[in-house]
């Protein structure tokens, strides 16, 4: 059963920086997709980024803050946030998607306040 392992959340002023990390705890074949999404109290689960080979997708909300990238050696996917605001607090989650799998991390809980 392979595990994602999320890391690097936490409590952190408005402008401030934090880079979430996501490590799957063995190889995973056939990857279609590796992202991150966050849900926030009493919303949906959305789409933050996602990078596949080739091209890469960022929610508006988060462009030109946020930069996601993959270090397929290891099966690992990073998301550096910058700039952060109060409405990027969310429960961020890793998600690995391949041809026939939905890998889901636990959740880190990311908190933007003053």
């Amino acid at each position: 059963q392979v595990q994602l392992v999320e890391s690097g959340g936490g409590l952190v002023q408005p402008g401030g920086s934090l880079r979430l990390s996501c490590a799957a705890s063995r190889m995973i074949f056939s990857i279609n997709a590796m992202g991150w999404y966050r849900q926030a109290p009493g919303k949906e689960r959305e789409l933050v980024a996602d990078t596949k080979v080739g091209s890469t997708t960022y929610a508006d909300s988060v462009k030109g803050r946020f930069t996601i990238s993959r270090d397929n050696a290891k099966n690992t996917v990073y998301l550096q946030m910058n700039s952060l605001k109060p409405e990027d607090t969310a429960v961020y989650y890793c998600n690995v998607h391949t041809f026939t799998t939905d890998y889901w991390g636990q959740g880190t809980q990311v908190t933007v306040s003053s």
